[in-house]
C-alpha cells in the first residue's frame, strides 16, 4: 500500500499495561517514515465522533512506564451497526487518514476487520490481559497482569500459613483460563479452575483438605473468572457445606487491579515491537492483519483468521499443574 501520508492509531476495549509503549512505537516509527499521526481518543466511540488529535515525538515521550492508555478507551456497542461504521470511515477520510492501527483484543479486532472489509486499510495490534486472542502466543498486558496476580498470591500464602486457612483467588481472563493457569503454576496453587476444564466443588474441597493432610500450613486455589464455578459460586458452596467439609474458605477477587500498575519490561518491549511491526506491515503494503508474536518473532496473521476464534490452552500445562499440586 503506497502513498501513505497520514495514519491514525486507537486503543480499544479493556486497557492493558504496555498499550502506551505500542502507541509510542507506532507514532515514532510512522514519523520516521515521514507520515503524520493522529491519535483517536476513547477508542471506537471517539472515532465515530471524530475525536482525533495530532501525535508527535514529544506527545508520546515519557509514557512507556504508565499503565493504561493515554488515548483512552470506551466500549462502543453501537459499532456493530454498519451505519455507525460508515460514519467512522467518513471521519477517517474527512481527516485525510490513509490507514488505521487498532490496539486491542478480540472485540477491538472484530471492529478492525469490519472496517477493513469496508475498504478502509486497518492493521491490528494484539493487546489484552486475557491472552485469548488468536494470532499471537502472548499479547500486550499479559505479563504485567500475571505478575500482579502472582504478587497477590504470594502475599495470601503468607497469611494463609500464619492462620492455617484455605484461600481462593479469582483472576481475570473472561472465558480464557490462561492467567489462572499460569498464576497457579507460578504461585504453587493446590488446584486451578479454568473455563476449559470443568472442576466440581467437591474436587476443590478434596484437594484443599489433602494439602493439610500432607502437612502443609496453607491451601490455595486459583480460579478464572469465567470458570463454571467462579469465586462467588465456590464461596457460596463452601459456606453451605462448611460443617461437612470441616474448614472455611477465604475468597479474594483481584478484579481490575490486574489492569493497573506499571508495565513490566516484557510488556514495554512487546508493545514497542508490536507497534513497530504495525508500521512495518503498512509500509510493506499489508492490511487486514494482526501483528502478534509467534515463536519469538513478530508476525502477521489475517484478521479473518483471528476474529471469532477461541484460543486454546496447552493441555500439557494443565497436566503439569495437576502433577505439581500433589
Amino acid at each position: 500500500m503506497n502513498g501513505i501520508k497520514r495514519i491514525a492509531v486507537l486503543t480499544s476495549g479493556g486497557d492493558a499495561p504496555g498499550m502506551n509503549a505500542a502507541v509510542r512505537a507506532v507514532t515514532r516509527c510512522a514519523l520516521a517514515q515521514g507520515w503524520d499521526v493522529l491519535g483517536v481518543l476513547r477508542g471506537y466511540a471517539g472515532l465515530v465522533e471524530g475525536h482525533m488529535e495530532p501525535l508527535s515525538g514529544r506527545t508520546v515521550s515519557n509514557i512507556m512506564q504508565r499503565g493504561g492508555t493515554i488515548l483512552g478507551s470506551a466500549r462502543c456497542p453501537e459499532f456493530e451497526s454498519e451505519e455507525v461504521r460508515w460514519e467512522a470511515v467518513r471521519q477517517l477520510r474527512q481527516n485525510r487518514v490513509d490507514a488505521l492501527v487498532v490496539i486491542g483484543g478480540n472485540g477491538s479486532q472484530t471492529g478492525a476487520l469490519a472496517l477493513d472489509n469496508m475498504g478502509f486499510p486497518v492493521v491490528g495490534v494484539a493487546s489484552t490481559i486475557d491472552n485469548d486472542l488468536a494470532g499471537s502466543e502472548v499479547t500486550i498486558g499479559v505479563d504485567t497482569a500475571l505478575n500482579i496476580a502472582l504478587e497477590a498470591i504470594d502475599r495470601l500464602k503468607t497469611t494463609a500459613s500464619s492462620h492455617q486457612r484455605a484461600f481462593l483467588v479469582e483472576v481475570m481472563g473472561r472465558k480464557c483460563g490462561y492467567l489462572a493457569l499460569m498464576a497457579g503454576l507460578a504461585g504453587g496453587a493446590e488446584i486451578v479452575l479454568i473455563p476449559e476444564r470443568e472442576t466440581p466443588p467437591e474436587e476443590v474441597a478434596r484437594q484443599l483438605r489433602a494439602a493439610y493432610e500432607h502437612g502443609k500450613r496453607h491451601a490455595l486455589a486459583v480460579v478464572a473468572e469465567g470458570a463454571q464455578y467462579n469465586a462467588a459460586k465456590l464461596d457460596s458452596w463452601f459456606q453451605a457445606h462448611s460443617e461437612r467439609i470441616g474448614f472455611d474458605l477465604r475468597t479474594t477477587t483481584l478484579g481490575h487491579v490486574q489492569r493497573g500498575g506499571t508495565p513490566t519490561a516484557f510488556d514495554r518491549l512487546l508493545g514497542t515491537r508490536f507497534g513497530a511491526g504495525a508500521v512495518e506491515a503498512l509500509t510493506n503494503g499489508k492490511r487486514g492483519v494482526l501483528v502478534g508474536l509467534k515463536e519469538g518473532k513478530i508476525s502477521t496473521t489475517s484478521l479473518a483468521e483471528v476474529v471469532g476464534v477461541r484460543k486454546s490452552i496447552d493441555p500439557e500445562l494443565f497436566q503439569l499443574a495437576s502433577v505439581l499440586d500433589q
